[in-house]
């Protein structure tokens, strides 16, 4: 799971309890204006909501493609992952992930934005609401990570679906 400073201010919570409900996931801090000092309040706001292992604090590899330091990743972590969870994420390094063969989950609140239009399922919804969700569903799934499971699903279909219900 990609966090940026954004999602680790509004919902450090609900990526620990989503981390909780799911043993194995890995959270790896990825900022596209990254210093030291942002490096270390992002995690120190993770960890004082109960995360203990973080990726990325000391990135190790590049995502081709992307100029920014968004490109930069842990080599252990979102690298060499099969699935990326990426909530409040850029549509560029949503595509960069993609083009690399990773399985996209966005967490967006808006339907027609590139990171929705491209992610594999996109999650329109508001960020503390999708993680509590979402974590309420993977802790009623047992299936074992790397089971190679994976749930087919139209993204277009779920737009459209969001887009009806803003539109009521």
């Amino acid at each position: 799971m990609s966090v940026n400073g954004n999602v680790a201010a509004l919902a450090a919570r609900g990526i620990a309890r989503l981390v909780a409900a799911r043993p194995g996931l890995e959270v790896e801090v990825n900022l596209f204006h990254r210093s030291p000092g942002r490096v270390r309040a992002v995690a120190g706001a993770l960890r004082r909501a109960g995360l203990r292992e973080l990726r990325g604090l000391r990135p190790t590899a590049r995502i081709p493609g992307l100029p920014s330091d968004r490109a930069r990743v842990d080599r252990a972590g979102i690298y060499v992952a099969d699935v990326c969870v990426v909530p409040l994420e850029d549509g560029d390094r949503t595509e960069a992930l993609r083009a690399l063969g990773k399985r996209v989950i966005s967490i967006d609140l808006n339907p027609l934005s590139r990171t929705s239009r491209t992610a594999d399922l996109p999650i329109v919804d508001e960020l503390v609401r999708a993680l509590d969700r979402l974590a309420d569903g993977v802790a009623r799934d047992r299936t074992p990570l790397g089971s190679g499971r994976f749930v087919r699903v139209e993204p277009a279909a779920l737009r459209a679906a969001a887009l009806g219900t803003i539109g009521r």
